[in-house]
């Protein structure tokens, strides 16, 4: 059963390899990303998506950031509220 499901992850991949390959291969004519003041940028199809994707992908994550560290530094002061005495060394009861 593990050959199995390594075997249809294998293929799993190869179909969206050759996908995204194939999509590189019909997108190659040149495309132009115009700016401000006229400024322009001319590249192939594929790539103005990639860099779109990529661009994307960063703002998402910048934009998860601030949210990420106020749950950890959420997690971090339940952790130790949770368990005050760890750490500290017990008291003896004098026997």
């Amino acid at each position: 059963m593990k050959q199995f499901l390594k075997l249809l992850q294998w293929t799993v991949n190869a179909v969206v390899f050759f996908t995204l390959f194939a999509f590189a291969l019909n997108n190659q004519h040149e495309a132009s990303v115009y700016f401000f003041f006229g400024t322009q940028w001319r590249a192939p199809m594929v790539l103005v998506v990639l860099m779109a994707f990529a661009l994307g992908l960063i703002v998402g994550v910048l934009g998860m950031v601030p949210r990420w560290w106020r749950q950890r530094q959420a997690a971090k002061t339940a952790m130790t509220a949770a368990a005050p005495g760890v750490g500290a060394a017990e008291p003896s009861n004098g026997t």
